[in-house]
């Protein structure tokens, strides 16, 4: 049973909307400009509003709660507690009860998983996640998991920074699009080699079928929540476990009882500007990433449209390809472009779902607190998510998360592969690289006392 942990509170003086009042009429104002280009998208095709809507929808939740899966890893190695952790596997496990239910029904209905489907045949929405797992899986995953913590944050964690003005995650960024062509590439000599035809592409339900296959997959969250358990147990005898709310800036607090404000301004502080617990946002993160499954028939992901980001700057180059993958990708990008590409477009609505969250709050401001040495680690972070992602087909949001939601085994492998990486990351290599203040932990001290 975990010791109960006090929370301070915010007094008028922290509410940060109390001192800027604009910051929300500008956000007021990029809403109504997104649901112009709603209907702006609308008129192109019918799907691409409802990718803008989930992006803009994930991004704000994901900001509220200050809510990354990088921090799933690094949260609970830093600080010993696994608060994060815990709503991950929450998180996983109503999306992958939902996606059971969706799956089965699909799946009485003639559907079939999209990697056995012929053009004639309904396909079960999720399926696309279930990837063929092979040596691309797992060093992927491994480098992908190093470069988040170089970075900072995953893939929808840097798209949200972007959002929040922190300028480390536009050098993230930047590197995270470039690398992603050339770990297409090694993924395609990989398949194409006898070490890489060594692996499956096991969906659980051909196996198991759909009852088997939830209840393996819930038995395997609830291991890792009792493996985070024991975890926090342990560092709190050691002493080395900090509070849960210990991170939590002052404006983001619940107002104190007495506090001198207006009712109006406390239920504009509880709305807009008390951050949300990690549980209450993995339960608002399911709902979305349901919603994405439902409205598109395929599962949430995020990289794949980096590589079509990246090929439309080779584009724009005239530079050809001779790699058959590299070349699909190329003509893919080439005939749709970027406003017709559904995974592009949720990207942006990402971004600008933070931006609103911060703006709403009155606390949008640029972050420019690093150095050049700490570029340096952003530029590598940022490479090695782009190659490690796109050689393991997927970040934590598409390799992981709809990985394991729609019972594909590559997910769990992704999750082993990733996790080592982190570790690595933490323990050689973002104790050097964090000087950001997020970040101004002694995190080399805490786990070499482990």
């Amino acid at each position: 049973m975990e010791a109960k942990q006090d929370m301070t509170t915010a007094t008028k003086e922290d509410i940060s909307i109390l001192q800027n009042k604009r910051q929300p009429i500008v956000g007021l104002i990029i809403i109504f400009g997104l649901i112009g280009f709603g209907f702006y998208l609308n008129q192109l095709k019918l799907s691409l509003p409802m990718h803008l809507l989930a992006g803009v929808l994930m991004g704000y939740v994901l900001s509220r709660g200050r809510f990354g899966f990088a921090g799933g890893v690094k949260r609970l190695v830093v600080r010993g507690e696994g608060s994060l952790t815990k709503a991950l596997v929450v998180m996983f496990a109503i999306t992958v009860f939902v996606t059971f239910g969706i799956q089965w029904y699909a799946a009485q209905n003639g559907a079939v998983a999209s990697f056995a489907a012929t053009a004639d045949q309904a396909v079960i929405p999720g399926t696309q996640n279930v990837a063929f797992t092979n040596i691309g899986t797992i060093l992927g995953g491994m480098l992908f998991g190093i470069g988040m913590m170089f970075a900072g944050g995953c893939a929808s964690g840097t798209l949200t920074d972007m959002g929040e003005g922190e300028g480390r995650a536009w050098i993230v960024i930047v590197f995270f699009v470039l690398g992603s062509l050339p770990g297409e590439w090694a993924r395609s000599v990989i398949d194409n080699q006898a070490i890489g035809k060594i692996g499956t592409q096991m969906y659980l339900p051909d196996s198991l079928g759909y009852f088997g296959a939830l209840v393996l997959s819930l038995i395997g969250l609830a291991l890792i929540y009792i493996l985070t358990l024991l975890y926090e147990k342990k560092r709190r005898e050691n002493g080395t476990s900090a509070d849960i709310y210990g991170d939590w800036e002052k404006y983001e607090q619940p107002l104190v009882a007495n506090a001198n404000v207006t009712n109006t301004e406390k239920l504009y502080h509880k709305l807009f500007i008390e951050r949300w617990t990690f549980m209450k946002t993995g339960f608002l993160i399911a709902f979305i990433w349901i919603f994405i499954l439902v409205s598109q028939g395929k599962a949430w992901g995020v990289t794949s449209s980096f590589s079509h980001l990246s090929a439309t700057v080779t584009n724009l180059f005239n530079i050809q390809f001779t790699n058959p993958d590299l070349a699909a990708i190329s003509a893919k990008a080439t005939e749709t472009g970027l406003l017709n590409d559904g995974g592009t477009i949720r990207n942006f609505g990402l971004i600008m779902g933070a931006v609103i969250a911060f703006l709403m709050a009155g606390k949008w401001k640029w972050n420019l607190d690093f150095n050049k040495k700490d570029s340096l680690y952003f530029v590598s972070g940022g490479l090695l998510m782009g190659f490690g992602a796109r050689l393991a087909k997927g970040c934590n949001a598409g390799a992981l998360f709809s990985g394991i939601s729609t019972f594909s085994v590559s997910g769990w492998v992704f999750l082993v592969a990733m996790t080592i990486g982190g570790l690595i990351g933490l323990k050689y290599f973002a104790g050097k690289a964090c000087t950001l203040p997020k970040l101004k932990l002694k995190i080399k001290g805490m786990i070499k006392d482990e």
